[in-house]
């Protein structure tokens, strides 16, 4: 079963990239297909603007991209709950550096999944 994995990321992107802090104010999202339980396609779209109360626009951004999993850092309860409906489920990416640590700790099973008491105030101090 293919699943894409998306990463926020830092510029520019990619496996290297170090992983964004909070996803609706990341630089972009690296975008990982998982075939058969490893790395395949790599691409790196970029954020959509993120307007106050906007939190929805990257979920939507994400989900007509065909992403079914992510991995974020730092999130907002209204996105997480948007991610929820769209049916994306979301990771806590904890400890991870970069987005290649992210995914393989994704591959392993050492990921949590996001919950409540992961996220934050959201807004990012705007």
């Amino acid at each position: 079963m293919n699943r894409v994995i998306a990463i926020p990321s830092e510029n520019p992107g990619g496996l290297d990239a170090g992983l964004g802090a909070h996803f609706g104010h990341c630089d972009l999202y690296t975008l990982v297909t998982v075939e058969d339980g490893k790395v395949g396609n790599i691409r790196v779209i970029p954020n959509v603007p993120h307007q106050q109360g906007g939190c929805m626009a990257p979920v939507q951004h994400l989900a007509g991209n065909g992403v079914n999993q992510l991995i974020a850092g730092g999130m907002g309860l209204r996105p997480l709950m948007g991610f929820k409906q769209a049916g994306i489920e979301v990771y806590f990416g904890g400890a991870a550096q970069t987005v290649g640590e992210a995914v393989q700790a994704m591959l392993a099973g050492q990921l949590p999944q996001f919950k409540q008491e992961h996220t934050c105030g959201g807004g990012g101090g705007h």
